[in-house]
């Protein structure tokens, strides 16, 4: 069954005539839609615009999606599904909970993809391109996706609790949750780089702000009491959980290297973006976050390699899942 699996996979990417990204459940190939729906990126495109246009922080929103859906289960679409019977949503998980948003961008996509291409893109391949171009929009580099993806007949709520990783996580932490995915330490520090755009809830600040710190007893020049004071302002120790904070204060809207000047300040919206600085005891971190601090390409040129990587955890190929014609249910 195995040989037959990879020897089906070798067939999809002969009839597709180009090199495919290999993972453990497949191949993934590029221009997998070119006969069976040549208009599909096009279509994505032109909505994520739309989209982007009319709420410039949604971009941050769709590609905030896609990390979600593939720490989980792999990048398969789950956190799509509605609750239904005895599966229960992703979407009702904590870090997702009256966070995750942009489903009905998703639901609008794959709306007027049906219409040009019944059960033919997957849900999970779409939230790929959508990710890329929410990128493109803002500023940042284009990719070409590897596509190929099927959906999942399922959700995880409990891998949703236990695998995305927390806005308060240690260095440590969040050394494993990546690692778990098959992502490195320099994927870790080039895919933080995505909080270069967006905002979050005062309840995922909150500690990084009331928590005591000696940063503010050495103080000369109060930049942090300053920074701190601001987001107190903006988020108080009860109350206000829904209050928002940008994730990068100086450019919230634009995808760039920012946000690195942000954390060697010490001026990271969440506690897991400090510590990328505050707590590498060996430097080689600090060390990335400066490179990509003083060359803006070399961190696009990473983020690009990372975000790719990430774009292929367990995905479903060939006759694993399905393709969903709606995305928040499984087809009857």
């Amino acid at each position: 069954m195995e040989f037959m699996r990879i020897l089906l996979s070798i067939l999809v990417l002969i009839f597709h005539g180009n090199t495919g990204v290999l993972s453990e459940a497949g191949f993934l190939v590029l221009d997998y839609y070119k006969e069976a729906c040549p208009l599909v990126e096009e279509i994505v495109r032109r909505n994520v615009e739309i989209a982007v246009l009319r709420d410039p922080r949604m971009a941050a929103s769709l590609l905030r999606l896609h990390f979600h859906d593939c720490f989980v289960m792999g990048c398969d679409a789950s956190i799509l599904l509605d609750t239904f019977g005895d599966m229960v949503s992703e979407k009702q998980a904590g870090p997702n909970l009256n966070s995750v948003r942009g489903f009905g961008v998703i639901d609008n996509i794959k709306h007027l993809v049906e219409e040009a291409c019944p059960y033919t893109v997957s849900c999970a391949d779409i939230l790929a391109i959508v990710a890329r171009d929410a990128v493109v929009l803002r500023g940042g580099p284009r990719w070409e996706v590897w596509l190929g993806r099927k959906d999942s007949l399922k959700a995880s709520f409990d891998g949703a609790n236990q695998f995305i990783p927390a806005p308060n996580s240690s260095l440590e932490t969040l050394i494993a949750n990546f690692k778990q995915q098959g992502l490195d330490t320099g994927d870790l520090v080039t895919l933080s780089g995505s909080h270069t755009m967006g905002k979050a809830r005062c309840v995922s600040f909150r500690q990084r702000i009331y928590e005591k710190s000696t940063e503010e007893n050495f103080d000369y020049y109060k930049r942090y009491t300053t920074f701190r004071r601001i987001l107190r302002s903006i988020c108080p120790e009860s109350g206000k959980d829904d209050a928002l904070g940008a994730l990068d204060f100086k450019t919230p809207t634009r995808f760039d290297n920012l946000y690195f000047h942000n954390i060697i300040e010490g001026k990271g919206l969440l506690q897991s973006d400090n510590v990328l600085v505050r707590e590498d005891l060996e430097g080689e971190i600090r060390e990335q976050v400066r490179a990509y601090a003083s060359d803006q390409q070399l961190f696009f040129a990473s983020y690009v390699n990372s975000i790719v990587k990430m774009g292929n955890i367990n995905v479903l190929t060939g006759n694993e899942g399905e393709v969903r014609k709606n995305c928040r249910f499984v087809n009857p």
